[in-house]
């Protein structure tokens, strides 16, 4: 019902104005829920646009739920897509990084050297890893404390790391400060993670070392983990010393300036930027996110150039492949009517973002948005969270809820 509700606030009716605007070419950076629910979306609003799908990916491998696959609960086929129902569309996908923007003679310069003009262009990059924002963890530390906050290869080795490890052991998480991708996603993954050591590996425990004192849906998780993972799961908040200031993946070490925790399995969570073509474009700021207009989603740093989904500055609406989804029909609208000469619509969008704490249990925070004064604003009243003290089976349907939202979505965007 949700997703239903969303879908219905994110696509208002183009005017006759933008309908018959003149042909125009619109190159999308990035195939994952933003870049490819843009372009079908564009397609949408209007056939006549030519549209470019720049994606260096045969197959797209999505986050969410892939902390069920971690714990084992899910296979990672289940997680991947790929564009064939994208390009029946009309869309012309491009299976090629994009390297270069110039913004001045609007145009994209992919890896193996050709460029593709454009009159507009959207930009759904998702998030990088920063490499720098932890002493002690780069590319290499991933390989021995992997942060599976990209799914696939990462999320594979996490789940094998658990795997291996011998009953009694001590799972070690870090969470970084805002923001990042997906707030709710590594109490989540503690809370499977949790789980999967409850039921194979009962004299384990886990840590999670907290940069924040407070995160999404934090009374619904930390109830959840009193009745299901009591004396299992410790959360060290920020005001006890859960700040991470370093690695050492040599020695599987968090450093804090309470002191050090040793991990057999290190899982960590590091700070985030937006995707390294951002910064080429130049549509980044020094935060490493990008400034956008809370209307149609243009950078205010790059006339011309749209930036949506995880690696966009939306104000109170979350990173989230909800929020990219919503923020894609908008943002798709906007362009359409732009190119024809006509003003975009203010725009709600909606996210809802579910969780699973154990199989069967879901639990789900909602959230309705307007731009106020140039940011996206929560709407008092129109959204909320899960009961506190909902009973067992309201909890089963969450979890069923969620189940259905992702195949809805994947199968709109990807199906």
């Amino acid at each position: 019902m949700l997703a239903g509700t969303a879908a219905l606030l994110a696509l208002p009716f183009l005017s006759c104005g933008a309908r018959a605007q003149a042909a125009a070419q619109v190159v999308v950076i990035g195939g994952g829920f933003g870049g490819a629910s843009v372009a079908r979306a564009l397609r949408r609003a209007d056939p006549r646009i030519a549209v470019t799908l720049v994606e260096p990916n045969p197959v797209f491998t999505a986050c969410p739920f892939s902390n069920v696959v971690i714990a084992g609960l899910r296979d990672i086929g289940a997680q991947r897509f790929g564009y064939q129902a994208v390009a029946a569309t009309g869309v012309e996908v491009v299976q090629q990084a994009a390297t270069a923007v110039d913004p001045a003679a609007r145009r994209v310069t992919l890896g193996n050297g050709t460029t593709l003009s454009y009159d507009r262009l959207v930009m759904s990059p998702g998030i990088d890893i920063n490499w720098n924002g932890l002493p002690g963890y780069g590319e290499q530390a991933a390989e021995r404390m992997p942060h599976a906050w990209k799914a696939g290869a990462q999320t594979l080795l996490l789940r094998r790391q658990l795997e291996a490890m011998p009953d009694g052991g001590v799972v070690v998480m870090s969470a970084p400060e805002n923001p990042f991708r997906c707030p709710p996603g590594p109490y989540e993954r503690a809370s499977l993670i949790a789980w999967y050591l409850k039921t194979q590996k009962p004299r384990s425990k886990l840590i999670l070392l907290d940069a924040k004192d407070v995160f999404s849906k934090q009374k619904l998780f930390m109830a959840a983990w009193a009745e299901l993972y009591p004396g299992m799961l410790e959360w060290v908040s920020l005001s006890d010393g859960g700040k991470v200031n370093r690695v050492d993946p040599e020695t599987n070490t968090f450093e804090t300036d309470f002191g050090s925790h040793k991990a057999d399995v290190a899982n960590v969570i590091p700070p985030q930027q937006a995707g390294r073509i951002a910064m080429l474009a130049g549509v980044a700021d020094r935060t490493g996110w990008c400034p956008v207009d809370a209307v149609t989603f243009e950078s205010r740093l790059q006339p011309g150039i749209h930036v949506i989904g995880d690696a966009a500055i939306a104000g109170a609406m979350p990173k989230s492949a909800f929020a990219a989804d919503a923020q894609a029909k908008i943002c798709a609208l906007a362009v359409a009517r732009l190119l024809g000469g006509g003003v975009p619509s203010e725009p709600r969008l909606i996210n809802t973002c579910y969780s699973l704490v154990a199989p069967g249990y879901g639990i789900s925070i909602a959230g309705v948005y307007r731009p106020v004064n140039g940011q996206l604003t929560d709407i008092d009243g129109a959204g909320g969270t899960s009961p506190l003290n909902a009973p067992a089976h309201e909890r089963a349907l969450e979890a069923e809820y969620a189940d259905a939202w992702f195949k809805t979505i994947t199968t709109e965007i990807f199906g």
